[in-house]
């Protein structure tokens, strides 16, 4: 089923970070930025998404590249309409095969985790293209509440997971064990994932929809602790980034440091700058490149 259309005239609560209006627009630049580096797509026109019997859609018209097999040139545009949904229990290959290098090459209950992203249906989005009979899966967000869940096994593999990566940064360890115990009713667990060429112009509006229904879990869920638990005033984000090793890389860009990371996802950059504290550390997981992962706390007022 498709998602159901946002309401109307509904207040915002503190709860909903009032950086994302800034966010989005910021990100849409970046995004545009972006994708003129990018020779592979181009997007002529694109249409903003827009909400249409519970579908929430946009516009990609990509220019793909010429098989080698093939003896003829393709020309024109490829147009797929995404749309917004609840996550159901038929999501769960879909959004396992995005997180499975969550935590980097962890052993760690993943199908559990992956369980309890699609067990939350009030506040969560996967996006898939528009009456696909494959429903493939291309993005997943939502935002955990580490209190609510600490019982899990997967929610307690991960806390282990971030403490011991935390001890290789000093002073970090005590701040983020008390975020993770004592804070932890109020410490949302951001999980965002997608493919590459998700059309970065959605971005703003599957952010902003996220926000808007953590808002509304705090007025609508039906008891008063699950009401509670999207009482967030901290956010968790783990994400991977690329920073460039090279000696004389790094004297070149020495007088800019933020030059010399590069970010898989560009909205993580604004994550970044908006983040209370955050540090890195390197993933074991091959890659083309030598990758670390960032963790970020983001303050939500």
């Amino acid at each position: 089923m498709p998602r159901k259309p946002r309401r109307k005239n509904h207040q915002r609560l503190k709860t909903w970070p009032i950086t994302f209006s800034p966010f989005a627009r910021a990100l849409a630049r970046m995004g545009s930025v972006s994708m003129s580096k990018c020779h592979s797509q181009s997007i002529e026109n694109p249409t903003p998404p827009s909400a249409s019997n519970g579908f929430i859609k946009g516009t990609l018209e990509e220019k793909p590249e010429q098989s080698e097999s093939s003896d003829e040139e393709f020309e024109g545009d490829v147009q797929a309409d995404f749309s917004f949904f609840d996550p159901k229990p038929n999501d769960f290959h879909g959004v396992k095969t995005l997180l499975q290098a969550y935590l980097d090459d962890q052993e760690w209950d993943l199908s559990g985790f992956v369980d309890l992203i699609l067990g939350q249906t009030t506040v969560g989005t996967v996006v898939k293209i528009e009456d696909d009979e494959d429903e493939g899966l291309f993005a997943v967000v939502s935002a955990l509440n580490l209190w609510r869940y600490r019982e899990q096994k997967c929610v307690m593999s991960l806390k282990e997971f971030l403490l011991l990566k935390a001890c290789q940064e000093k002073g970090v360890s005590d701040h983020l064990r008390l975020l993770l115990g004592e804070q932890a009713r109020n410490v949302g667990l951001l999980v965002s994932q997608r493919v590459v060429n998700l059309p970065p112009q959605l971005l703003p509006h599957l952010y902003d929809a996220l926000f808007d229904e953590v808002s509304w879990a705090t007025e609508d869920e039906p008891t008063e602790d699950l009401r509670n638990s999207f009482q967030f005033k901290h956010y968790i984000i783990l994400s991977k980034i690329y920073k460039h090793k090279n000696v004389e890389q790094k004297r070149k860009l020495s007088s800019d440091s933020d030059e010399a990371t590069i970010y898989i996802k560009p909205e993580d950059e604004i994550f970044h700058k908006l983040s209370s504290w955050s540090f890195c550390f390197p993933l074991r997981t091959q890659q083309p490149a030598p990758h670390e992962a960032s963790f970020m706390i983001l303050k939500s007022q």
